[in-house]
């Protein structure tokens, strides 16, 4: 019998072929950019955390080779004799093994034991944890520890990082040791069946579901969705599938949109499956023209780039906040034609005032401001209006002028090739074809912008690469803002002058 990861344990009892590829096949495994993001920010907390529980810095990391768990087994135990901190703590037991984030002696003589604290970077306890945590204590007391407590810690997302390292707060901590202790039963029977399931010589019989994002996204997507037969127009096209349609689909067994009863769509719906199966565009250029003309010129056009950092990096933030470090603003006048501003600060301070401040000045004081879904860059204008009150009059004002692009685009056009999406990047292609993400070097979308701010503000990234990515971030976000420009003057007809 092979020993089963914690980890391998919770991937069966999210889906049993996941934990038979991760065996078997894991070549196959593509993690995605928010994965990678993730675990990035599972270390970054768990760096915080082995400070908080042991601020003295008596305790020790166990490090681990995944070639040799024993070294780490080992460790673990001469460390367990010393009684003091230890941190990712190893343990083998019942055909299954763990470490422990966070492992602290707990009492003493006779009633000495251990308590052991789980470290997660999201912002509330979720269901899993709770499984997480069961599985950890269930290997670590069949291992012969004397485990006394167990908790989880999570990120408090309403605390704020008051500066100079001081990282007490963050985290929030829930006791679940009556709990995790009395699922000893359940646990054993999750490790045999996953051991079963490592040893069929085929995979389960699965199919695609919503288990395949929740609680986590599986990196099997993809090659699971090769293995099935794949319909022209697949249902997941349908925007807008509320629980009523999807559970009609899986009960009739429908994959392809031109097996769905048209009764059972709304308007919109019916406008997606017409569009997808006689591959004609949807397009009302009179009502786009209609509503948008109201607006009138000057006409401001407004993208963010934003980062958010699990643990804060700068004095009055807190977990997650969406941070602005850049935008682009392209404007249209009568007369004056098209002009461009944008800012971007890779200096690893704070840009915040600054951007700010560059903001204002950039949309002036009248004329609509454009957004693509600007609800977000709304509540990125009303978060710096909150931290800079001297300039709070002129950011509100600013945030009053947004108008959102996305609802008209939704109401009024739709292109075979958005399958389903309303996203600038599945509209701009078929509007405007001449306009590539694709096409630009390095970062082609959001994520692909954060990743290439933290390597920007790096304090090893070299002065050219840091050169080379100031160049791409700010290529991708203008492009970003042409793109509404274009989209906009496709929606009302108007023609751009010398573009």
């Amino acid at each position: 019998m092979r020993l089963l990861s914690k980890s391998k344990l919770m991937a069966f009892r999210q889906c049993p072929l996941r934990l038979w590829l991760e065996v078997r096949q894991p070549e196959l495994r593509e993690d995605s950019a928010d994965t990678q993001a993730s675990f990035t920010a599972g270390y970054q907390v768990g760096e915080v955390a082995r400070q908080l529980y042991d601020p003295q810095g008596c305790g020790e990391l166990v490090e681990l080779d995944r070639n040799n768990f024993g070294a780490a087994f080992a460790h673990t135990r001469r460390l367990l004799e010393q009684r003091r901190p230890i941190f990712e703590a190893g343990f083998q037991g019942a055909g299954a093994l763990a470490f422990a984030d966070v492992l602290l002696p707990d009492g003493h003589g006779a009633g000495a034991g251990w308590r052991m604290v789980e470290v997660k970077s999201s912002t509330r306890m979720r269901d899993y944890h709770r499984e997480d945590v069961a599985l950890q204590a269930f290997v670590a007391r069949a291992s012969g520890l004397a485990l006394r407590t167990v908790a989880v810690a999570h990120v408090d997302s309403g605390w704020t990082y008051p500066g100079g390292g001081d990282y007490r707060g963050l985290l929030k901590q829930e006791d679940l040791s009556e709990e995790a202790l009395s699922r000893r039963g359940e646990v054993a029977e999750w490790i045999a069946q996953a051991q079963a399931t490592v040893q069929q010589p085929d995979p389960p019989p699965t199919r695609p579901g919503a288990h395949c994002v929740a609680p986590y996204a599986c990196g099997f997507q993809r090659h699971c969705q090769s293995q099935q037969p794949q319909a022209r127009h697949p249902v997941h096209w349908l925007p807008w599938r509320g629980a009523r349609l999807n559970q009609r689909l899986a009960e009739d067994g429908i994959t392809d949109m031109a097996d769905v009863p048209d009764d059972w769509l709304s308007e919109r719906q019916l406008r997606v499956k017409s569009a997808t199966l006689t591959g004609r565009t949807y397009f009302d250029a009179q009502a786009t023209a209609r509503e948008l003309a109201q607006h009138g010129l000057p006409a401001y056009f407004l993208d963010f780039e934003t980062i958010q950092f699990a643990v804060p990096r700068w004095r009055g933030t807190r977990p997650y906040q969406q941070l602005p470090f850049q935008f682009s603003v392209h404007r249209l006048t009568r007369g004056a034609g098209i002009g461009h501003c944008e800012f971007l600060d890779l200096s690893g301070d704070n840009p915040s005032l600054p951007l700010a401040q560059a903001l204002v000045d950039a949309c002036g004081r009248q004329g609509v401001v454009y957004a693509y879904n600007a609800g977000f860059e709304r509540s990125c204008i009303h978060a710096l209006a909150k931290r800079h009150p001297p300039l709070s009059a002129a950011l509100m004002a600013l945030a009053g002028r947004l108008v959102d692009l996305l609802p008209v685009a939704r109401a009024h056009y739709y292109h075979p090739s958005q399958q389903g999406s309303w996203s600038i990047k599945a509209v701009l292609p078929a509007l405007c074809p001449d306009l590539r993400y694709d096409a630009l070097d390095g970062v082609q979308d959001g994520g692909g912008a954060q990743q290439a701010y933290l390597e920007a503000i790096a304090p090893d990234t070299r002065a050219a690469r840091r050169a080379a990515l100031r160049r791409q971030l700010l290529a991708y976000c203008r492009l970003d803002t042409w793109a509404m420009v274009r989209l906009w003057a496709a929606f009302t007809g108007a023609h751009l002058e010398g573009h």
